[in-house]
């Protein structure tokens, strides 16, 4: 090599970086990118590759290497970067015919502790467009294969390892087509981009733009593994292995190329299995002509059209929607790394939780900022209505009918089609509980659609299918109003326009932060390894049927797992469980702070609102809880100082104040506390048990855990990985280590206590937290009396107990508001069938054990029993 030196770093021209500057620094560029380069740098010589040849990929690229101190690009191949300002060469060397072969220039810049910039391949032309008829999938020409066998010459010479850094900027957010379009020949495909397009692009998604690092390669490790291949093999085999990497990355963003609609119809119905039905329904009534035909209605009304216009307007809409009714959207960003990370190996299935319609745009919206493919949405057809309905298929939904009973045709057009999505590799977020839960618990999973994943995924083995447990939480949802009239007994209103529009009162008001948490990412390999079952062997259809249940319920219990505490629950979950008639703000965060102590012992996810960096409990977060739920006019803020009533006008929580939960709004602050009851519920029962046990034995006590977790059964997810005992002796256990209770001589009685709080104080503020759960089984025996008269349907059977649980409350007989709520009643009566109590065929009547007068009265003896009595 020449002492001269034969390459610089590349400097444009004052005008052009100011130009692009203010652009480039808005491309997202993720902090392991640049560790990553800036060790490889440090244990030899860094060559980005690019895939094809583009001088803006370069101009970023240039751009970001210097603004994060990495090592300089002193070589480009074939750009011609000249005409904007020469590559190191000034303008009059430029004009003259080059001394060097790009060889040598490649040479010295890595000789010179440089990096490189290495383009695969040129885009194909008008003319190789016009030869093959397509611009995607056409192979280009191949400039850069000279440039890899100088590369591998280079590594044969030196022991400095020479590692090749994949990489591609994602210009647009929008996924690839299938087909050719009159401006692809002007501009280039989107496979293909020109500069032009390229700069279109970015102008249009610049606040989205990606820079995405493939798997580097170790080019010494690579030609150590040749295995005697020649040289062209070498460079086919390395320009592939990168090629993948990069479209593995870009797909990680932009997701499977899209079809026509109409075409994806025809496919569908052309499939194996779905012909199979059509054949198999063939009659006398049913030509195969008019099956089809069916079925290409249904695949219409079924499927999800997303159209780039309307996600660009959605995204609009929603980022001023949110910042204006929503504090905020928290997710962690190790979740989305391993989303992200996830998404390359396979088809993702998002399985969040589901208490508002706001959960049907909070993934896409997340994943929308964050880069990631957006999923297509499984949605009731009730959502199907005008206008809504076409935007949100335009969005990413698909609308599937409520009930597929006696339709064997719908229900192999539904099933041929998630086939097609997941074999295409689109992610798919579909709801296990059916519909929205209105208590704020997760609601039983409902198996169907996911009967109908699972089969896709164990027919598509080749493409990894990856099931992702999602917690969505909310400090308050936006249709907490609705859900009140429903829980005290109104039928649930149907959703349609007017009904959008009556919402505008939404706007209004302030619904605190929105949270987002991933559980662990479950495949179905390891949950039939958890059934025992070979991974060779086939699953019989019990087999099958019990990996979908233990999917399901898996997942269920992983999103209970991660779900975030947030100010708003822990504030609501406070205010609801004390028996006082009000709360000074200093008594609620002295409460508050003992409860985060209990949750951070239990390893609870927080809302980053709600601790401080030290771990402590951000007092100022709870104040502000309690003022979102002031504005919402479920707390009342008082200061006794202040007028005779107390009641201070301008309504702001803080020190000096009282809150007081108005009787008519405990059932709708009782949704937010219910979204982290699930943490408690152990500790609770056993602090039940104790307080309505007067011998408090320890058997005794235990027995009665085991008769509350047999009459709850229906209400709370409970741990299925230990038997009871385990489990009651692990909770006691654990109290005991914190001072709760003590167990002592076959005993077992309030301990000392800690944090300056009693024993038995620990014990009734778990209590309290499932009181109100207690009341409404109560009020549900109380109901059980109407059967004496002869059988009830479910519905009057309900509207008679909740016009029963009024009364009670009125009459001071249950202490909870919330304990009257038609979800709570309906488990209640299940739950006392379950038990023997009550039987249920097409109506409810009482078990012949209970039939007799005055018998039934026992049931509700029986479950009062368990409620602790004040100054016990």
């Amino acid at each position: 090599m020449s002492d001269r030196e034969l390459t610089r770093t590349y400097e444009p021209n004052p005008l052009l970086r100011a130009i692009y500057r203010p652009f480039f620094e808005k491309i997202q560029v993720d902090e392991a990118w640049v560790a990553a380069v800036r060790d490889l740098a440090a244990r030899g010589s860094v060559v980005y590759v690019l895939r094809n040849l583009n001088f803006i990929d370069f101009l970023a690229l240039d751009y970001l290497t210097k603004r994060y101190h990495l090592p300089q690009i002193r070589f480009v191949n074939d750009l011609g970067l000249w005409i904007l300002n020469p590559l190191g060469k000034g303008w009059l060397n430029a004009l003259r015919p080059e001394r060097y072969t790009a060889r040598e220039e490649l040479e010295d810049a890595l000789a010179r502790g440089g990096s490189a910039a290495l383009f695969l391949k040129r885009p194909p032309g008008v003319f190789d467009a016009v030869a093959t008829g397509r611009t995607t999938n056409v192979r280009g020409r191949t400039e850069g294969d000279e440039l890899v066998r100088t590369l591998f010459g280079l590594q044969a010479r030196h022991d400095r390892p020479i590692f090749l850094v994949p990489q591609v900027f994602v210009w647009t957010r929008f996924p690839d087509t299938r087909g050719t379009e009159p401006f692809d020949f002007v501009v280039g495909p989107r496979e293909w981009p020109s500069p032009a397009r390229t700069i279109a692009q970015f102008f249009y998604n610049y606040r989205h733009v990606e820079l995405k690092l493939g798997e580097p390669i170790d080019l010494r490790a690579f030609l150590a593994d040749a295995n005697g291949l020649s040289e062209s093999a070498l460079v086919r085999r390395l320009t592939y292995a990168v090629l993948r990497r990069l479209e593995r990355e870009r797909r990680s963003v932009i997701g499977p190329a899209e079809k026509a609609p109409e075409r994806v119809r025809q496919e569908i119905v052309r499939s194996p299995r779905l012909r199979g039905v059509i054949e198999d329904l063939v009659d006398e009534r049913n030509s195969r002509y008019a099956l089809e035909l069916r079925a290409h209605q249904m695949l219409r009304e079924l499927q999800a059209t997303p159209e780039r216009t309307t996600i660009k307007g959605l995204e609009v809409l929603f980022n001023r929607v949110f910042q204006r009714i929503y504090a905020g959207v928290e997710w962690e960003k190790a979740d989305i790394d391993r989303l992200r990370a996830a998404a390359r190996d396979g088809a993702l299935v998002l399985l969040p939780s589901h208490k508002s319609h706001v959960d049907y745009l909070i993934l896409s919206y997340i994943f929308n900022q964050q880069n990631l493919p957006l999923p297509l949405i499984a949605a009731g057809d009730n959502l199907n209505f005008f206008p809504v309905g076409g935007v949100f298929r335009r969005g990413g939904a698909f609308f599937i009918r409520r009930s597929f009973r006696g339709d064997r045709l719908y229900a192999a057009v539904v099933d041929a089609y998630v086939r097609r999505l997941l074999r295409d590799g689109y992610p798919i977020e579909l709801f296990l509980e059916g519909g929205r839960s209105r208590t704020g618990k997760l609601l039983p999973p409902k198996f169907g659609l996911l009967s109908m994943v699972v089969d896709a995924a164990l027919a598509v083995r080749e493409r990894p299918t990856l099931f992702v447990p999602v917690s969505i939480g909310y400090e308050q949802v936006m249709e907490a109003k609705s859900y009140e009239r429903e829980l005290s007994g109104a039928e649930k209103a149907k959703e349609d326009a007017a009904g959008l529009l009556k919402s505008r009162d939404l706007l209004r008001h302030r619904y605190g932060r929105i949270s987002m948490q991933v559980g662990p990412i479950l495949t179905l390999e390891e949950t039939i390894a958890e059934l025992g079952v070979p991974a060779d062997a086939p699953l019989t259809p019990a087999k099958r049927r019990g990996l979908v249940m233990r999917l399901g319920n898996r997942v269920m219990d992983e999103i209970n797992r991660v779900t975030a505490v947030t100010p708003g629950s822990l504030t609501a979950l406070v205010l609801l469980t004390h028996r006082q008639r009000g709360l000074s703000h200093e008594e609620l965060l002295t409460r508050a702070e003992r409860l985060v102590g209990v949750l951070g012992s239990l390893g609870a996810r927080t809302s980053p609102a709600l601790r401080t960096e030290t771990g402590a409990l951000r007092r100022d977060s709870i104040r502000e809880a309690v003022q979102m739920f002031a504005d919402t006019e479920l707390v009342t803020v008082h200061v006794p100082a202040q007028g005779s009533d107390g009641r201070r006008g301008d309504g702001v929580a803080g020190p000096g104040a009282h809150y007081v939960v108005p009787d008519e709004k405990r059932l709708s602050l009782d949704t937010s506390k219910n979204v982290i009851i699930h943490f408690f519920v152990e500790r609770a029962l056993v602090a039940l048990a104790m307080l309505g046990c007067e011998a408090n034995a320890l058997d005794a006590v235990r027995e009665r855990v085991r008769a509350l977790s047999r009459l709850f059964k229906l209400e709370f997810r409970f741990r299925a990985d230990l038997p009871f005992e385990a489990i009651f002796d692990q909770t006691c256990r654990t109290m005991s280590e914190a001072s709760e209770l003590v167990i002592e001589d076959g005993r077992c009685v309030p301990g000392p206590g800690r944090d300056g709080v009693s024993g038995r104080d620990w014990l009734e503020l778990y209590a309290g937290i499932l009181a109100s759960f207690v009341e409404a089984y109560r009020v549900a025996a109380r109901g059980a009396l109407e059967l004496e008269r002869g059988p009830l349907g479910e519905r009057e059977l309900v509207k008679k107990t909740l016009a029963l649980g009024k009364e009670m409350f009125l009459a001071g007989e249950i202490e909870r508001r919330e304990a009257v709520s038609k979800p709570t009643l309906k488990n209640a009566f299940m739950a006392l069938v379950d038990l023997g109590f009550l039987i249920h065929r097409d109506d409810y009547a009482l078990a012949p054990d209970y039939a007799a007068p005055g018998r039934a009265v026992a049931i509700e003896a029986e479950i009062a029993n368990y409620l602790p009595k004040r100054g016990a």
